[in-house]
């Protein structure tokens, strides 16, 4: 075995972390044993549990901010459809029919910098009636909204907020001017500080280093973040990023396996762009990864509930909810 990735393992069985500069030497690490070493390292602290969730848009559009590779931001002309909150009824069918299907989570996702308090309580609402009839697991991805908020959503029966940090804070100023990288962290914070946990993660492929994708992976470790999405960038005609050459399944794995050493008991979950990958994220899932977003993405068509359950069976996984 190549002498870094034995010792970072021996040093991750003893219970330690891996720092910064360890990680960042797994970069030019043989890709084989790196993939292979961070799978053994999922399964001795995860075993074959595999996380599985689905999303809906329910506000799609619209959105003031000017993220550079959103389809949903009002500053490009990507013809989205574009819709206010949904109703309760859609929100609860939605559920329902996942749930049915064997997914486990289920996370209602609305564009826009925020949502605004009568928002808010229309979703709670919806969440109130959701978890009278179906024991589905129910994760938001809201914004920046503050702690009285998140408080009313946990009250309503949230489990989990997402709060993507994108990037590393370095480069995220080339990404997004309209809110900063201290906006996202005091959102994940005050969700924190309610009760909720937290699922926060990044986009790969929108211009940044293997190194900057370490630093936003050590930011949530730092966070206490462990269930750590992963997408990978699908440019997006008329937006900023559309010429964004779209990564290989290679660079995937190898940012996957070097996250599993980062947070070796984490659900690192494939969610957007998976679909681009040939073998549709399988690769990864042998590389580290035990958690991902199945169905449809926000604004792009995603793998089938059908599809995923029969590659993780076959992969000897076992879908359920992580203990985080």
């Amino acid at each position: 075995m190549n002498n870094t990735i034995k010792k970072l393992k021996e040093k991750i069985y003893g219970g330690e972390l891996i720092t910064r500069d360890e990680a960042i030497s797994l970069i030019d690490a043989p890709f084989e044993e790196l993939c292979d070493t961070a799978n053994e390292i999922r399964e001795k602290f995860c075993s074959n549990t595999f996380d599985m969730c689905t999303i809906i848009n329910g506000k799609s559009g619209r959105c003031s901010e000017n993220c550079k590779y959103c389809a949903q931001s009002a500053h490009y002309c990507t013809s989205i459809e574009e819709y206010p909150l949904l109703d309760t009824d859609k929100i609860l069918e939605q559920a329902l029919y996942n749930y049915e299907r064997g997914v486990p989570r289920y996370s209602i996702v609305c564009s826009g910098r925020k949502l605004s308090d009568s928002e808010v309580d229309k979703l709670c609402d919806s969440i109130r009636e959701i978890k009278k009839v179906c024991p589905i697991s129910i994760c938001v991805s809201l914004g920046l909204l503050d702690e009285k908020n998140f408080r009313k959503l946990k009250d309503a029966g949230v489990q989990r907020v997402h709060n993507n940090l994108e990037t590393s804070e370095r480069f995220f100023p080339q990404i997004c001017t309209t809110h900063t990288y201290a906006d996202k962290i005091a959102a994940i914070n005050a969700a924190k500080a309610a009760g909720l946990e937290i699922c926060s993660g990044g986009i790969m492929g929108l211009g940044e280093t293997m190194e900057d994708r370490i630093d936003m992976v050590l930011q949530a470790r730092a966070l206490g973040v462990r269930s750590i999405p992963v997408n990978m960038l699908n440019p997006i005609p008329h937006t900023p990023l559309e010429n964004n050459k779209v990564l290989s399944t290679e660079e995937m794995a190898r940012t996957t396996a070097i996250f599993r050493f980062i947070i070796p008991d984490g659900f690192i979950r494939l969610a957007g762009g998976r679909g681009l990958m040939p073998d549709k994220g399988e690769k990864l899932f042998c590389s580290g990864a035990n958690a991902a977003i199945t169905g449809d993405m926000l604004t792009t068509q995603g793998i089938t509930i059908e599809k995923d359950m029969l590659t993780l069976d076959r992969l000897g996984y076992k879908v359920g909810l992580s203990n985080v």
